[in-house]
Formats: C-alpha cells, structure tokens, sequence
C-alpha cells in the first residue's frame, strides 16, 4: 500500500483526528491569552481594540476571499442581535483583561469559566426551559468554588487576590453568557461572518477609549497586541470554525477544558503563581460543575459555536 493510500485510510478510520487537533490547539492558544494580554503592557480596553481591530480585519479579509459577503443579505433583525452580541462580547473582553491584574490570570481563567452555567440560567428565564435540581446543585458547587478562591487564592504578587478581580471575571462571564445566548438565535449565520461584524463593531465602539487608554508606545507592547489579534484571534477563530461542527458535543466540551488548565499552568511557570490547596480544589469545583451540564446534554446540542471565541477566549 502506497504512502498516500495509507494516510486517506487512516483518515477514512479516524476523521475526527484533524478536527481533534484543530480544537485542541484553538483552546490551547486560549489559555496563552492572558500572558499576551500582561506582557503588553496595555490597559484592558486598549487591548480589546486591538483585538478587535487586528483580527477583524484579518476575518473580513478571510470571509472576502471565500466569497462569503457576495451573498449575504442580514435581516435587520439578525443584524440588530450580531451588534448587541458583539458589544457583549468585547464588554467581557475588556472585564476579562482587567481581571487578570487585580487577580492572577489562572484564578479568572477558572472564575470565568462559570458562564456555562450562568447560560443555562438565561435559558430558563428568557426561554422558559426548564433547570434539573442537578444544575442548581452544580451551579452552587461552582459559586462555592469561587467563593473559596476569593479567600483562599494568592494573586501573582503573592498577596491575597483581590475581590474587584473576581467581580470583573464574574462579569466577564455574565457578559459573555449574554452574547452566547444571542448567538443561538443566529445559528443560520456563518460564524465567520459573524465574528468579523461583532468584531467591526467591537473596533468601532472601543476606539474613543484610545483617548484615555492609548496603545503601547513601543514596539515589544505592540508586537503582543499584533499577535493577539492575529493567532490568538483570526488563527484561532478559524481553527475552532474549522473543527467544531464536525465534532461530537462531548469531545468539543471535555477538550475546553485545555483552555483553563493551560491557563493555570502558564500562571504557575511564566508568573511564578503559587497554588494553594484550597485554591485548587475551588478550581476543580468550577471547573467540574461547569462541565457536569455539557455532558448531560450532550445528546441533543448542536455541536455548531455558539459565539466566536473561547477567545477570550
């Protein structure tokens, strides 16, 4: 059997393979987001511009060549949700930056990630579905977790972290439950395009705060934010468009999970964050509770994004 036989064989037995890479690496890069953010230098808006306006441009440029803008006509309503969706997805962004000083990026990386269950939340007040006694349970495991890592974590300064960066984290994830639940209602939207237009939006709404929050003046600062909003962002934006809907919704919810333990394994060796036991074992809470309702529905979701970006993912 000939190299090339051999290769379309093990792809027929294994197509997953390249999609399980694919996602694999989008949320590995996610979890390198926080040290781009810090090393910087910036402030969190100023961050969040150039993320938006990098890989904006670089998604537009993506979805021009691909042709998919000829024939796109948006509803005005499908519009009107694509724009509130981006102002909370770069509203979380900025939350999620800031968080990190005031915290450590680990400890908001993992506080963040209570917004699956916060989504959950939104779908049985706005949609009327209904809430098991099992998710309030995990729901009061996670909120315990993170109550827990506000008084037992250490920020990487080795001081005691501070409550602002836990709130700013809970809102991230509050803001970016938001603009998940819109993106369900825009399922039938390439989420290519999608993203490009939130993060036009995203651009054109933070650039006033350049006023008071300007770019790096030097050239390390700005290579950061170059980076950011081109492997962290567009890279990354097309790995995970490229790799999601072709994977079954258990695989896509347990691989996730990269993004918060490479998160906290770039804290520990590049920010020399020191991990109390207390501290770990609220991670695990949220990080178990979050995943508990992932894999009870894993049966009946669509397996599509629902939002661009575990980039803040």
């Amino acid at each position: 059997m000939s190299g090339a036989a051999a290769t379309n064989l093990g792809r027929m037995k294994n197509p997953e393979s390249r999609p399980v890479l694919q996602w694999s690496a989008a949320m590995a890069l996610s979890g390198t987001i926080g040290a781009v953010v810090l090393e910087s230098g910036a402030a969190a808006p100023a961050v969040a511009f150039a993320r938006c306006l990098v890989g904006g441009v670089l998604l537009v440029g993506w979805s021009l060549a691909r042709g998919w803008f000829r024939d796109w006509r948006p509803a005005r309503r499908d519009l009107l949700l694509a724009v509130a969706g981006g102002l909370l997805l770069v509203g979380n962004w900025v939350l999620l930056f800031a968080s990190y000083s005031l915290s450590s990026i680990g400890v908001s990386t993992v506080v963040y990630h209570t917004q699956p269950l916060i989504l959950v939340g939104m779908a049985a007040m706005f949609l009327g579905e209904k809430v098991g006694r099992s998710h309030l349970l995990r729901a009061g495991v996670a909120f315990a977790g993170v109550v827990v890592i506000s008084l037992s974590a250490q920020g990487d300064d080795g001081q005691p972290v501070r409550f602002a960066g836990i709130a700013l984290a809970l809102g991230a994830a509050l803001l970016y439950a938001g603009a998940s639940f819109i993106a369900k209602q825009l399922k039938h939207i390439r989420p290519h395009l999608l993203a490009a237009v939130q993060l036009t939006v995203g651009a054109i709404v933070l650039a006033p705060a350049l006023i008071f929050t300007p770019l790096p003046s030097s050239a390390p600062g700005l290579l950061w934010l170059l980076l950011l909003g081109t492997v962290h962002t567009a890279v990354m934006y097309v790995l995970m468009y490229a790799s999601i809907g072709k994977l079954p919704t258990t695989t896509v919810a347990l691989l996730s999970y990269l993004y918060p333990v490479v998160a906290v394994v770039v804290d520990i060796l590049a920010f020399g964050h020191r991990l109390t036991w207390p501290e770990g074992l609220g991670m695990l809470a949220v990080l178990a509770a979050a995943l508990a309702p992932q894999r009870a529905k894993a049966d009946t979701r669509d397996a599509r994004p629902e939002i661009p970006s575990r980039a803040s993912r």
